[in-house]
């Protein structure tokens, strides 16, 4: 029964000129329809020129009508022709499929599900929906259990509201029944405001992913450069004691040479000594067998007395006391290294805090610094010398630049501060921040990446209507203080050490000092805290330090 339902489903989609399933479906005007081959091939074989008919309902046509593709059609027949071998039962809703609510007795599995209707329907019960423009707006989706779970089962309707204050999908109904009162808002409006923060979160995120990678690298340079350091140590130490050893052993050779050669001295010397008394014992030899007595006296009265043996100074030949004296300054070396190491890796030395006495001392290390327009933050409105910037209400029309502050009210100096640097900003307003930090902070969105003080690279304090606070890594130090609109900044690079002052006509107050260690160069910067605030960095007509070198 199930097998004969099937192929009638699929009688419905054969062509009426072939008996097949319908291949590349056209309809005619009259509405049937055919392979497009086959109605072809058909007109083309009408007797009559000039005539053509639907093979179905013999109506004629005065010319070769137009034929309508139809995709609906095209993909119904595709669906069935894979499924022409599959069993008939297959086609059929499993216990595990979503069935067709419009089938009746077996149903069919659902093919798609209706958001509008909240109705499954198979392949063949879906085409009112494909075909009539009254279901255009209806939106369709792939069927599945889960969908049954967005309909409220309260009142069988789809939950296209979300009530913030319980935190969930609810339906129209819900929201004026059970959730009357709360905030609700509509599930797309909320899925909208859910996307922003996700984004948000998502920016973060990869701001924080390019902040470490930007720390990998570094890390990744730094490994390097500890290997590149090692190897060359370890290939200068190795130099330093391959040339040890050589003169140590051009040293044993020479010793070696000199003390072969005394030896081949005492050699000859012996050598002669024994001919020479060879040749007397000969003599003797032959005096000793005379038998005539009184040439015997004679000659042997006559003869020279035996020389007494000398000692002969031999050279020392014994090595031991060169091994023993390099074996000493192996086990000395050994206990430097196993002692002393760190004392002998160079270390930062802490350089006392150099602080001048009076603004005269302070003014000799003037720096005459200028704003980088680069850097400045659109709201911001820099002099014409770029000494001075004011917060406005109005943005600038900056050009973009990838060392512009986006969000946070700062800028800049062009100016690298190195060695001993002296500064004073005079405000006129609210509130600013007086800064130096590295170059590499960064310059987009309100995180501790870019704001001074919120990060690891910058320093800077802040003034607001009399009150100072000194800020560094995202920690606060409150700082106390006389008031005074002008604020001096004395920074000694090398030394690692940064002064705050409260400047007043010439008196000058100690606000906040630092001791660090700096790593990189050092800019100054300006933060504005309020709107109508204007920073001017002061100059100085007196004489200057050498200018120090300029991005």
């Amino acid at each position: 029964m199930a097998q004969k339902g099937f192929e009638l489903i699929q009688g419905a989609f054969c062509c009426p000129i072939c008996v097949d399933l319908l291949k590349d479906p056209v309809l005619t005007p009259c509405g049937h329809s055919y392979c497009k081959e086959c109605i072809k091939a058909h007109w083309d074989s009408e007797t009559v020129e000039g005539t053509y008919s639907c093979p179905l309902c013999r109506q004629t046509f005065p010319t070769q009508p137009d034929l309508l593709n139809s995709i609906f059609l095209a993909t119904l027949v595709e669906e069935l022709r894979i499924g022409r071998d599959v069993p008939a039962d297959h086609l059929y809703a499993g216990p595990d499929d979503l069935a067709c609510d419009i089938c009746t007795g077996r149903k069919l599995r659902a093919a798609h599900f209706c958001l509008v209707c909240l109705i499954s329907f198979c392949r063949i019960h879906i085409r009112p929906h494909v075909e009539s423009p009254a279901y255009k707006k209806h939106k369709l989706v792939e069927p599945s259990e889960k969908l049954r779970e967005n309909i409220c089962s309260h009142h069988n309707e789809l939950r296209k509201m979300f009530c913030r204050t319980d935190q969930q999908l609810i339906c129209y109904l819900c929201s004026v029944e059970e959730h009357k009162g709360h905030v609700t808002v509509s599930a797309e409006a909320e899925t909208t405001e859910k996307q922003k923060e996700l984004d948000t979160g998502r920016k973060t995120l990869q701001e924080r992913i390019e902040v470490l990678e930007e720390e990998l690298k570094v890390l990744r340079a730094e490994n390097e450069a500890v290997n590149r350091w090692a190897g060359k140590t370890a290939e200068d130490v190795e130099e330093i004691l391959t040339g040890m050893i050589s003169d140590v052993k051009q040293k044993v050779r020479s010793e070696q040479e000199g003390q072969l050669s005394q030896l081949k001295e005492l050699q000859e010397q012996v050598g002669q000594e024994i001919t020479e008394l060879k040749r007397r014992d000969a003599e003797l030899k032959v005096l000793s067998h005379t038998e005539d007595h009184i040439r015997f006296l004679s000659a042997y009265t006559s003869l020279p007395g035996l020389a007494q043996a000398t000692a002969l100074r031999r050279p020392p030949g014994c090595f031991e006391g060169v091994t023993s004296a390099v074996s000493e300054l192996r086990d000395k070396l050994q206990e430097v290294l196993k002692q002393e190491w760190t004392s002998i890796l160079p270390t930062q030395v802490e350089a006392p805090l150099s602080e001048p006495k009076i603004r005269e001392d302070f003014l000799k290390h003037f720096c005459q610094i200028t704003l980088d327009p680069n850097t400045a933050n659109q709201w911001l409105l820099l002099s014409e010398d770029n000494k001075s910037g004011t917060l406005m209400r109005t943005a600038e029309s900056y050009p973009l630049h990838p060392d512009r502050f986006s969000d946070w009210h700062q800028v800049l100096s062009t100016k690298i501060l190195t060695g001993c640097c002296y500064w004073e900003v005079e405000m006129t307003g609210c509130g600013i921040c007086v800064a130096v930090s590295y170059k590499n902070i960064r310059r987009a969105w309100r995180s501790p990446e870019s704001g001074f003080g919120l990060n690891d690279k910058s320093w800077t304090l802040n003034c607001y209507n009399g009150i100072y606070d000194f800020w560094h890594n995202n920690i606060r130090t409150p700082v106390s203080g006389p008031r005074s609109s002008t604020v001096g900044v004395y920074l000694d690079h090398n030394a690692g050490s940064l002064f705050f002052y409260s400047v007043s006509e010439n008196t000058t107050t100690l606000l906040h000092r630092v001791q660090t260690t700096f790593t990189q160069p050092l800019y100054a910067g300006l933060g504005f805290l309020c709107y109508e605030t204007t920073a001017e960095i002061l100059t100085y007509e007196g004489p200057e330090e050498e200018d120090e070198e300029e991005e």
